[in-house]
């Protein structure tokens, strides 16, 4: 199937042998929603796609009521959880449209910022995910294209991580009262590379993702560790000294806290206001007297 040709429709053993290597070590995640039970399975790709595997989530979606998810990313070798430390491979980007997903999918088909989309899963009535496949891709590139797709097109900020799980195709969404069985259409069958996405990843985001998941370091006796609202005022007066305009660091700063922060626009505000006062204040001390001669203002 060549890009952008016509869609075809995929049951959940085809969808698993077209993302995957069939050794690609997967999470399985079983959720009754009502019950608000958890059941993961890390099996291989091969395994999943057995029957006998396969007749078993269909037990559990018809007669236990369970949603069926899928890792997206395979899983290291002798992983036993679904941690960002656990990720082998980058195999897969993705969003979750959530609002107005059928204007969401109309923008992507016309945007020359990202390729067609190897899968669209629609998942129930008007919300979608959105699937492409690649490869050399690592943990610290992927995640902030993953938030650059979900900023560009209205993506569900919370579906940004290399851990996501998303539906599997062919079973039925018992979120809802009423069924809705989840269908997967293929839209491609190319293989992406970073170079096939133009769009514009913060440095923001992958810089100061990595000191959120890094694990914490034990402070030496005297040394105050910072706290992420420090490090973004600490951020904002860095840029704010360098020239960068104060809207563009109150939008990368929303960005960033936009999953931790009940109002994620006012706090940026507030921040980089907090921020540009100090900077004034300091600017304004550090005026000398007509004839002195100034010292070189250090970035902060």
């Amino acid at each position: 199937m060549s890009e952008r040709a016509k869609p075809k429709e995929i049951n959940a053993v085809e969808y698993v042998r077209a993302s995957f290597h069939p050794s690609d070590r997967l999470a399985i995640l079983v959720r009754n929603p009502k019950r608000g039970g958890t059941i993961q399975r890390i099996t291989s790709a091969a395994k999943i796609i057995e029957p006998t595997f396969q007749d078993w989530l269909r037990f559990k979606n018809y007669q236990e009521f369970s949603d069926i998810y899928i890792g997206m990313n395979p899983l290291k070798p002798q992983a036993r959880s679904r941690t960002k430390q656990d990720i082998g491979t980058i195999r897969h980007l993705y969003s979750d449209f959530d609002h107005d997903g059928k204007a969401s999918l109309a923008t992507i088909e016309q945007s020359s910022l990202v390729p067609a989309p190897n899968y669209v899963l629609s998942t129930s009535p008007g919300k979608f995910q959105v699937v492409w496949k690649v490869e050399d891709v690592t943990s610290n590139q992927a995640e902030p294209l993953l938030r650059a797709i979900a900023r560009k097109f209205g993506g569900d900020p919370a579906s940004t991580d290399s851990t996501r799980v998303l539906r599997l195709p062919g079973f039925a969404n018992r979120k809802y009262d009423s069924e809705f069985i989840v269908k997967a259409e293929q839209h491609s069958d190319r293989t992406y590379h970073l170079l096939d996405f133009n769009l514009q990843t913060e440095s923001l985001d992958s810089g100061r993702q990595a000191l959120r998941s890094s694990p914490p370091k034990e402070s030496s006796p005297g040394v105050c560790t910072l706290s992420q609202s420090e490090h973004d005022w600490a951020y904002a007066k860095r840029n704010l000294a360098r020239g960068v305009d104060a809207e563009e660091v109150i939008r990368k700063i929303a960005d960033f806290r936009s999953q931790d922060k009940h109002g994620p626009q006012d706090y940026a505000r507030r921040t980089v206001v907090k921020a540009q006062a100090e900077l004034n204040a300091r600017k304004s001390q550090s005026t000398p007297p007509p004839g002195d001669s100034a010292e070189s203002e250090h970035d902060l």
